[in-house]
Order: C-alpha cells, then sequence, then structure tokens
C-alpha cells in the first residue's frame, strides 16, 4: 500500500536549519509530483513547496522563498525540504503529499523557538 513517511523534525532556534525527507513507497514515485504542506496551531493547512515528478523548476508560497528548497531523488523514492534562516512563524506540522490523488504522510513537528 502507499506509505509516505516524513522525518527531520525538531526543535531548532531562530535562524536555524533543518532538513525534513520524506520516504514514498506503493506508487510509481517518479511519475508523481510532490509537495510539502505545513500546518501551524489555530491555522489551515497551506502549501509550502511543490516539485514536478523529474524536477524542472519548484513552486513556493512567498513566505519561504529564498530560505527553503524542495529537491527529491527518484532513485530513493524520496523528497526532501531544506529549510534555512528559520522563523518562529516556520513552527508547524509539516507534512509531504502526492499532487495526483491525495496521499498524505503523517507529519512532522517543526519548533522554532529560542
Amino acid at each position: 500500500q502507499v506509505q509516505l513517511v516524513e522525518s527531520g523534525g525538531g526543535l531548532v532556534q531562530p535562524g536555524g536549519s533543518l532538513r525534513l525527507s520524506c520516504a514514498a513507497s506503493g506508487f510509481p514515485f517518479s511519475s508523481y509530483a510532490m509537495s510539502w504542506y505545513r500546518q501551524a496551531p489555530g491555522k489551515e493547512r497551506e502549501l509550502v513547496a511543490t516539485i514536478a515528478g523529474y524536477g524542472g523548476i519548484p513552486h513556493y508560497v512567498d513566505s519561504v522563498k529564498g530560505r527553503f528548497t524542495i529537491s527529491r531523488d527518484n532513485a530513493k523514492n524520496t523528497v526532501y525540504l531544506q529549510m534555512n534562516s528559520l522563523k518562529p512563524e516556520d513552527t508547524a506540522i509539516y507534512y509531504c503529499k502526492t499532487e495526483r490523488k491525495n496521499y498524505w504522510g503523517q507529519g512532522t513537528q517543526v519548533t522554532v523557538s529560542s
């Protein structure tokens, strides 16, 4: 069956970095666009970044442009989110999702606090 397993979240100070990973299985990974979403407490879930199946130009929400980078390794069936210059407002649960058939991972908590 389809599985998306996120990892790499944690507690980091403002200005710090984290790299999230999402390991996928159960579907033809390289033919699916993949996205990272996040949901902060009391807020709606929002799209953070999307990357096409074979790479190409990623899409980012304005609030993370220049700080976050989405990438993928189709040989490892994994999508990544490199997050730099983290801010307290980046605190959220981060989810990976397929852009076809809407498969979701379980999420990983990112907390940015001093």
